[in-house]
């Protein structure tokens, strides 16, 4: 294991074998057995390409031994901020056959996350794109720094840096990596400022694929559509692109998840799967009794990320005319979906079951005693494909994980007696807008750099499309604070992502506090929700 990971214990990992969950299968083989077995397979589309699950494999072993031939090698880390394009899929797979760590960052990252990323990760090479959605990210791998030009590679024009596609040789031997190796690092939600990275093993990941595939009786003859960046766990491997090409099927990526690129695509490409979050779902449900295209091959929809609403959940399928699939679960591993066969009520108004027999479940109050079934408590988890700790965290991780190892996820559920969970809320302070994880202390840090801003509190306030908005509280140094448009122009020039800027800034005299002189959140909210029904807003 990779120095600064937490293992398994020997005695988890010995029942995790013997259960048949852990099969020492690798994620750099993912292709393999349908390239070998039916080789003209369609694998993969988008920007243009058309390939094979053989011309998939072909390309992944020559990027593989390019990047080798460049010195690249095993356990180094790679930041990729790549958006859904062919290049992503073939980079995963070639470092997954290298034995490289991939650290995924969203395309919507700009300068903070990315200096983070690499420092946390300690990498030692950035993959970015040239142009996504009118953003140079050359410029922005310029700015960032932190690694040598030369191992700056670019999907597209590379102007001074390496073009990924030049990374190509003649493929060469690689010795495999252990399947109890760290593979891929997803990043955390980010509760406590910015993303904790997630290290995900071979065989804890391809696991998750298996059981995320089985669920949705994904098969070879589905095509996936990738709607939500490939690079978050959810489009990765939930099941997403990956669990996707695990079982012969084949993966559409979206360039963006509009619907002017998404309609089209399930109509010529016949999409039968896809996965959504909430404020995408209730615009597609809009859209499709009012546009004429043709969605009739879709027979699954996951909606998972934040909550789906239960009057929303009711209409969704009929909308649509396909199955609706509630799922929550998070980076860090336990993955709670509803079945093909649970009752429409039970799919309307839960977040599903808990999808692997050996995830062992815990509903907890605040002294961390079990309560009463059916009443709301934090869930605590553990499991063959819940991580044992972050990478190089120990001091969050005693406080993040118990001692006999489970993992506090902060949200607060309601166990059914029938094991469906319903999600209440969560205790964690971190916002969700559409799914979207943002850490309040992240904002909070830098805007308490702002010279006109003296104190601040960030809080989620509720909204009917996005689930939660980003309201910030600020006491202002000085007379005048400053307005959104202020705050927003300067959380962009410190290279925060666009999804983080808040949607209301209030102006407040002092920060309410508890007894024991921390903010007083909860009171924040109440006068976010009130300010917000008012009809105010700045």
């Amino acid at each position: 294991m990779l120095k600064g990971c937490v293992p398994w214990p020997d005695e988890f990992a010995h029942r995790y074998r013997e259960a048949g969950h852990w099969r020492g299968e690798l994620l750099g083989d993912l292709v393999r057995p349908w390239a070998r077995r039916d080789p003209a397979r369609i694998a993969l589309v988008g920007g243009g390409a058309r390939w094979s699950y053989a011309e998939l494999d072909r390309r992944a072993d020559r990027l593989a031994a390019g990047l080798a031939a460049r010195g690249m090698a095993p356990r180094e880390r790679v930041v990729v901020q790549l958006p859904n394009v062919p290049e992503l899929v073939v980079l995963c797979l070639a470092l997954f056959r290298l034995g490289a760590l991939p650290v995924f960052a969203l395309p919507a990252h700009r300068e903070s996350e990315l200096r983070h990323l690499l420092e946390a990760s300690a990498a030692s090479w950035l993959v970015v794109p040239d142009r996504y959605l009118g953003e140079d990210h050359r410029a922005l791998a310029r700015r960032v720094g932190g690694v040598g030009r030369e191992r700056v590679l670019v999907a597209g024009d590379a102007e001074e840096f390496t073009a990924l596609g030049d990374a190509d040789a003649d493929p060469v031997p690689l010795p495999p990596p252990d399947p109890g190796d760290v593979a891929l690092f997803l990043l955390s939600g980010g509760t406590t400022g910015l993303p904790k990275l997630i290290p995900r093993t071979h065989q804890d990941y391809v696991y998750n694929l298996r059981i995320t595939a089985e669920n949705a009786r994904l098969g070879p003859g589905d095509a996936y559509l990738a709607v939500l960046p490939v690079a978050h766990n959810y489009a990765l491997g939930c099941p997403g692109a990956l669990g996707t090409l695990h079982v012969g099927g084949k993966v559409v990526l979206a360039p963006t998840p509009s619907i002017d690129d998404t309609f089209p695509l399930i109509e010529r490409e016949r999409v039968t799967v896809t996965g959504l979050v909430p404020p995408l779902a209730l615009l597609w449900k809009d859209a499709a009794a009012a546009l004429p295209a043709d969605l009739s091959s879709l027979r699954l929809v996951q909606v998972g990320g934040a909550k789906f609403g239960a009057e929303a959940a009711r209409t969704f399928g009929p909308a649509l005319g396909c199955s609706l699939q509630q799922s929550f679960g998070m980076a860090e591993g336990l993955l709670c979906q509803s079945a093909p066969d649970d009752p429409p009520e039970v799919v309307a108004t839960t977040q599903g079951r808990p999808l692997s027999p050996a995830d062992e479940i815990r509903v907890v109050d605040s002294r961390g005693a079990d309560v009463a079934p059916g009443e709301p408590g934090e869930l605590l988890t553990r499991g063959p494909y819940t991580i044992r700790g972050y990478y190089r965290a120990e001091e969050h991780n005693a406080v993040a994980f118990t001692p006999d190892g489970y993992f506090r996820t902060g949200d607060l559920v309601r166990l059914l007696p029938g094991g469906h969970l319903v999600v209440e809320g969560r205790i964690k302070d971190q916002i969700n807008r559409g799914g979207d994880k943002i850490a309040a202390e992240e904002l909070e840090n830098h805007l308490l750099g702002h010279p006109r801003i003296h104190d601040c509190a960030v809080v989620a306030t509720p909204d009917a499309l996005l689930g939660e908005r980003v309201c910030v509280f600020v006491v202002p140094r000085g007379e005048h604070a400053p307005d959104r448009a202020e705050v927003t122009r300067f959380l962009r020039e410190r290279g925060v992502a666009a999804f983080k800027l808040p949607d209301r800034v209030e102006r407040i005299g002092s920060l309410p506090r508890t007894a024991v002189g921390k903010v007083d959140k909860n009171r924040l909210r109440s006068t976010a929700r009130r300010t917000s029904e008012a009809g105010g807003a700045s």
